[in-house]
């Protein structure tokens, strides 16, 4: 098994964030990633050349690597409609992505991941599972307890998605161990309360992320970079806190098996604006659905979704957290990053990598522009507006001359199903 590359956590001086970063067996010309956010761009669950569009203009604003959000590792692991499924059928379409990232000298990740009991059954047409039996207050659906004999099945999964990902010319995978989808379900206390050797203490509840990253390593090998994203805590009452995931990723960091770790924050269930923080968009959410769940989107909407205010680098209190722990294995920094004195900061606190998301989903080009001007710094709002657009094409709607728009009605959109449109699944 191949151990990652080692940890460039020092006192010396910081690098450079326009520097090129080794992770793993792929050199990234700079260190900052386009973080992986619902595109929308795939109705069909292939690639399509408007989602091709969509992440060329991040490495052509000079981001060195871009994140195709969500590839499911199964049918039943999807998250919502129109996602990839990691599948012979779609590497064609794969392969025809990674090929025009590379001619723009960018570098590509492919994010797998399974929903779990964030699934519904109204899009996957079977029950959702997770460690236990569970009401996911989002889909208004119980799930399953998955049986012991199905893990090995998932863990199957996410090492064939992984053999995708590499046939397709990715350079990176990145496993979502986060936002309580399956794995990340495992870790929580709130989430499983299994008696077997998936559940009970951390390093029990850490067995299937740390089973699935050993997995897809064997599978890849030294062919491309390995990273995990996931959630320091998951702001549920009871659930996911940072003295667990630290403790998760120690044990990651020992298996050496990863090449870095994304640090990410909040849940797909409930209280969803953890992880995005800032405005809450109630009556855009209330614009997209009919009577008479459009009332109760209004009436409770914020309650559901959770009001947390928004600041610069809301992430980096408990990211610092984890940098002490690891030995072997890099760190991205997530969260309110907006110009380069706060990509400055994430590089002096130790990290080896920051990603953007709302920032570039703005501005695509904002990373070369911060390059020729540090005073550049990004005019998102962090309105959040752009969470409903998940439903036909993402894009920031303070953007209105911007190709993401739809360009005719029949790319607007595709089906979605009415109970699900409250029901926002973070990447």
């Amino acid at each position: 098994m191949s151990s990652a590359s080692p940890s460039t956590h020092t006192s010396e001086a910081h690098p450079d964030i326009f520097s090129p970063v080794t992770l793993g067996p792929v050199k990234l010309r700079n260190r900052i990633i386009k973080a992986a956010t619902s595109e929308g761009r795939s109705p069909e669950g292939l690639v399509t050349d408007d989602l091709i569009d969509f992440h060329l203009d991040f490495v052509r604003g000079g981001a060195g690597m871009t994140t195709v959000a969500y590839c499911c590792v199964s049918p039943e692991g999807a998250s919502a409609p129109g996602q990839i499924l990691m599948s012979e059928k779609a590497l064609p379409g794969l392969k025809r992505l990674t090929d025009a990232i590379h001619a723009e000298g960018g570098a590509v990740s492919a994010q797998l991941g399974h929903a779990g009991l964030v699934a519904s059954k109204k899009i996957t047409g079977v029950t959702a599972m997770g460690p236990s039996r569970f009401f996911n207050p989002s889909s208004m659906e119980y799930c399953r307890a998955i049986k012991q004999e199905e893990i090995p099945t998932v863990i199957d999964q996410f090492g064939q998605a992984a053999k995708i990902a590499v046939e397709a010319g990715f350079d990176a995978v990145e496993l979502h161990f986060g936002h309580n989808y399956l794995p990340s379900s495992f870790l929580s206390p709130l989430l499983n309360r299994r008696k077997d050797e998936y559940g009970g203490s951390i390093e029990n509840r850490a067995r299937l992320v740390r089973e699935i990253a050993q997995r897809v390593r064997e599978v890849v090998g030294n062919r491309v970079a390995v990273i995990a994203k996931i959630s320091m805590d998951d702001g549920l009452p009871g659930g996911i806190w940072l003295t667990e995931s630290i403790r998760t990723a120690q044990l990651l960091d020992q298996d050496r098996t990863l090449d870095a770790i994304e640090l990410t924050q909040g849940s797909s269930i409930i209280r969803q604006m953890y992880l995005f923080r800032g405005d809450v968009p109630v009556s855009e959410f209330a614009a997209v659905v009919k009577e008479p769940m459009k009332t109760g989107v209004r009436l409770f909407g914020k309650l559901a979704l959770g009001n947390f205010p928004y600041r610069d680098l809301y992430m980096l209190e408990a990211a610092r957290q984890f940098v002490p722990v690891m030995k072997n294995t890099k760190l991205i920094l997530l969260g309110g990053i907006n110009n380069l004195d706060h990509m400055n900061t994430g590089m002096q606190e130790g990290f080896d990598l920051i990603a953007m998301g709302r920032g570039l989903l703005r501005e695509p080009d904002l990373i070369n522009r911060i390059q020729q001007d540090h005073s550049v710094s990004s005019r998102c709002t962090h309105c959040n507006k752009c969470m409903y657009t998940v439903y036909a094409r993402t894009h920031c709607v303070l953007e209105p001359d911007s190709h993401y728009l739809p360009l005719d009605d029949s790319a607007s959109s595709y089906a979605v199903p009415e109970e699900h449109k409250l029901s926002i699944t973070p990447v």
